[in-house]
């Protein structure tokens, strides 16, 4: 039977950073326990490869309820599966948020995790290749890199959101977030550089670190209200127990840490009744809070070229596998614009993503001309739903249900989100470089029927939070140094645990999440700024 003083639930963005930092100890064992397996595709190493993953066995290809507001639609929601999880599969887009984010969590009873307090722990894991500054770092695990080889689709999308009213901003990772500016990357020399990179890579060798891959998880092991292992199917089949001499970290995120502890009997008691797993402590919170950012392609043809359409043509190829630059290093969004769509917003409500490509139906859908996405992003939704059990069977995929667009705030601020991208598109130098509309296309016009259009279309941005949310009240599921309530011997550390969404793309903040649950779990916080 396998033994550690510390398991880890998956190998994700923070269950990485955790792997790296608490066995950075020789005296403690450490225990990594991944679903997935290795993540050697070259679809994972190919940045514009990213979409070739969805479906496919590196996915838990899950999916949401019929979703009301979306005209009774399943939204398809990808999770990388193997090591590095969906840092593994993601766009590779380094945004932090926005310092009110945090200070919003702090406020809301997630004491410690105000901007001030995270701030270190962005920078501790940064390694930018712009060079250090007042708001970045070097020498952390993470490589963020500005895009490699864009193309000319992208500074001209930038001058024409400038022209728009959103001016040009050299980065949005700084005090402010509003304006158009190019993206920031994961990447190192042209490939992926996912968190299994990053921190992994540099420790897989310590002797007290093992690494389980096929490693399914199926429950938490609990001697009374004291977690003491995980069991576990292996590769073969065959079901383990891991027990953890010190402590249990769920890394398993947004939808896996709050099944798994559905699956322990920790969680809502009537739920739990319901599908016949036998309760253990009630904390009803668990599985509660999913939200995520809602967001629409509009896609426009371009009769200048410019974009990824030839991205595999045979001299593409070679360009990369001789290089490692041209069209395949592409993040696919080579750009942002973060804007405020009405009057009296503290922060932006929208993000844009650009893209020098035609992206629809996650990338599923083709056209044969050459095309750009501008693709508006609801980041501050106010709809929240909820993960459930779909039965007692560890196997069965929970069921998801955000209540896309529920709050009728969040449907407005896309309709703006939409006539905005439109405007931008009107602007030169795009004006003159755009064909035709294609997405929502010319016949949508009114409110009504751009409402109708979303509903129609919208899709989630493959960021799912804050289904085990810090907190001090009775619905909080982990207290501020990410403890499950009522458990000993438990901690959650990974995008559940976020009270509130993050103001852009989630990777960033689930690194900062591992991070300082590493801190925490090594007694570090309190006594300064992060080693």
């Amino acid at each position: 039977m396998p033994s550690a003083d510390y398991v880890i639930v998956g190998a994700g963005s923070a269950g990485c950073v955790l792997a790296n930092r608490l066995s950075e100890d020789p005296s403690v064992r450490v225990l990594l326990l991944e679903a997935g397996g290795k993540d050697r595709s070259m679809n994972i190493k190919i940045p514009a490869a990213f979409a070739k993953q969805f479906h496919t066995k590196l996915d838990w290809d899950l999916a949401t309820e019929p979703q009301p507001e979306c005209d009774g639609r399943r939204l398809y929601s990808p999770r990388g599966k193997g090591l590095g999880g969906s840092s593994s599969m993601n766009a590779m887009l380094y945004v932090r948020g926005r310092p009110l984010d945090y200070d919003l969590w702090e406020a809301q009873g997630a004491e410690g995790w105000g901007w001030d307090d995270v701030r270190p722990y962005f920078l501790k894991a940064e390694n930018n290749e712009r060079g250090a500054s007042e708001h970045h770092a070097v020498g952390g695990p993470l490589n963020v890199a500005n895009t490699r080889s864009p193309r000319k689709l992208t500074p001209m999308f930038l001058d024409s959101a400038a022209a728009a009213g959103f001016p040009r901003v050299s980065d949005y990772n700084g005090p402010e977030q509003d304006g158009s500016s190019w993206a920031q990357v994961t990447q190192k020399n042209g490939k992926r550089f996912s968190a299994a990179d990053a921190y992994l890579v540099p420790a897989a060798k310590r002797p007290n670190l093992e690494i389980v891959t096929h490693a399914q998880v199926l429950k938490i092991e609990l001697e009374g209200t004291r977690a003491t292992g995980v069991r576990y199917r292996d590769k073969k089949g065959r079901e383990q127990v891991a027990s953890a001499s010190r402590e249990i970290v769920l890394s398993a995120g947004a939808y896996g840490s709050p099944q798994l502890l559905m699956l322990s009997g920790i969680g809502p008691a009537d739920h739990l009744r319901e599908v016949g797993v036998p309760i253990v402590h009630e904390l009803d919170g668990v599985g509660q809070n999913l939200h995520d950012h809602p967001f629409l392609v509009c896609i426009f043809e371009s009769k200048v070229g410019g974009s990824l359409l030839d991205a595999e043509h045979p001299r593409f190829l070679a360009e990369y596998a001789l290089r490692k630059t041209g069209p395949l290093t592409s993040s696919v969004a080579e750009a942002f614009a973060f804007v405020r769509t009405r009057p009296g917003l503290p922060a932006p409500d929208v993000q844009y993503h650009f893209a020098p490509a035609f992206f629809s139906q996650h990338g599923a859908e083709t056209h044969d001309r050459h095309a750009f996405t501008v693709g508006p992003t609801l980041i501050s939704p106010k709809s929240r739903g909820w993960v459930q059990l779909r039965s007692a069977d560890p196997l069965a995929a929970p069921r998801i249900n955000p209540n896309a667009l529920s709050d009728p705030d969040d449907m407005a601020a896309m309709v703006e989100g939409v006539k905005i991208a439109r405007r931008i598109v009107a602007q030169e130098p795009l004006a003159s470089a755009t064909a035709r509309e294609i997405y929502p296309g010319p016949d949508v016009q009114s409110d009504s029927e751009i409402e109708a259009d979303i509903r129609r279309r919208v899709e989630l941005i493959y960021h799912p939070v804050g289904t085990c949310r810090i907190g001090i009240d009775d619905g909080a599921v982990v207290d501020p140094d990410l403890r499950v309530r009522g458990i000993e011997g438990l901690r959650v550390a990974d995008a559940s645990v976020m009270p509130v969404i993050p103001g852009g793309n989630t990777n960033a903040p689930t690194i900062m999440v591992g991070e300082r649950a590493a801190d925490l779990i090594r007694g570090r916080v309190g006594a300064g700024a992060p080693a």
